[in-house]
This record gives structure tokens, sequence and C-alpha cells, in this order.
């Protein structure tokens, strides 16, 4: 039986030492959901440290939605420069513009309508959610996904199985913050490969499934 309730309260506690989620960061220092979601979009296979150099240059530029047409692709792609996939995401930042008149060039507020956007999938519309919109929602990326299972909380093989089984499992009062937690935690103990189970304050209660080798 796993101590969601134990777990939690001490990985609240533990990740505030540790370094705040980029998206997190955004959000705080801008209170902005267009912002939220430009640096959600950036972050995608990039490092925290890139995403958040990325968006600040960006936003010197950019600071609402239709400020995107005053750049070219080329502008943006060399605003966003190295974020993994920068071409792309730059794409996806043009059209966003003509794409966001559907909601009153307001960032919405539900999944169905943000997976609409470009470059929006299940996990950015969640996090989107959660981080601008303070709605319960569960955002699962690598770090939840992996987290979960090895605590044996879930047992699945993808992070859209995740969110699912978790939609039904895990209470409520769980959602807004757990994508945080798990990725400061992720991020800095329970990394990929050979976390660091030494360090861990809820190593008790964890089943380690899958972990082979840990420090």
């Amino acid at each position: 039986m796993i101590e969601l309730d134990k777990i939690y309260s001490i990985l609240k506690t533990e990740v505030q030492q540790y370094k705040t989620p980029v998206v997190d960061l955004i959000e705080i220092q801008t209170k902005n959901p267009f912002k939220v979601l430009v640096s959600t979009i950036i972050s995608a296979r990039t490092k925290d440290k890139t995403t958040l150099e990325a968006s600040e240059r960006l936003f010197k530029n950019v600071s609402k939605v239709q400020d995107l047409n005053k750049l070219s692709l080329a502008d943006i792609e060399a605003l966003i420069y190295p974020v993994g996939f920068y071409r792309q995401k730059a794409k996806y930042l043009k059209q966003l513009p003509e794409k966001i008149k559907e909601f009153n060039d307001q960032v919405p507020d539900s999944i169905e309508e943000l997976i609409k956007l470009p470059g929006v999938g299940r996990k950015t519309a969640n996090l989107v959610l959660a981080v601008a919109f303070k709605k319960p929602a569960i955002c699962v990326d690598t770090h939840v996904h992996r987290i979960m299972n090895r605590l044996g909380y879930v047992k699945t093989k993808t992070p859209f199985e995740t969110e699912m089984i978790l939609r039904k499992k895990m209470p409520k009062k769980y959602w807004l913050d757990i994508n945080s937690i798990l990725v400061a935690f992720g991020q800095s103990i329970c990394t990929p490969l050979s976390p660091w189970c030494s360090r861990c304050p809820i190593e008790k209660y964890c089943t380690k499934i899958n972990v082979k080798k840990w420090r």
C-alpha cells in the first residue's frame, strides 16, 4: 500500500530547497498565461536553463500573443535558439496569433481548446491549466511517469497511460502541484539513471521498481 499522503507531504517540503521548474518560475515572475504557454511550448525536450534564457530573450520582444506577428520566422528561431527542435517550435509560435483568434486572443483554459493550438499536446495543456489557471490537471512528463512507476503507485508503459490511471486513482487535492514537485525531485534526486536513493527522503516508501543501480 503506497502511503501517498506521507510521500506528498515529505516531497512538498523537500523540493523547496531545489530549483523551481522553469514553467512555474515563469508563472511566478509574470502571472501571464500567454507567457506560461509559450515557455511550456519552448521547454519540450530542453533543459530548464536553456528554456529560461530563450524565454527571457523572446519576452523582451513579445509581451502579448499578437506581438509574434511583428517577428519573422527567422527572428523567432534566432531568439529561442538553441532550444531543442527550435525550428519546429518557432513555426508553432509563428502560427499562434492566427490560431488563438478563435479564443478572442486569450489563452483558453480547457484541455479541449488548448490542444487545438499549435505545439500543444496533452502534457502542455495540462501544465498550462495547472500552472497558469490553477485548475486541477495532471501533467505527466517523463519525471512523473518514471517516479510514479518507481514508487509502485502505477504500473504503466507510457505517460499517457500514467495520466489516465492517475486521473482515476489520485485524489484531486494533489493534482495542481504534483508535476512541479516531481519534476524538481526528478531533476535533483530521483534521476533517470542511478538515482540518489541514499539521499532520498522517501526511500523507505519506495519499491524501486525497475531501478537496477542507485547511489
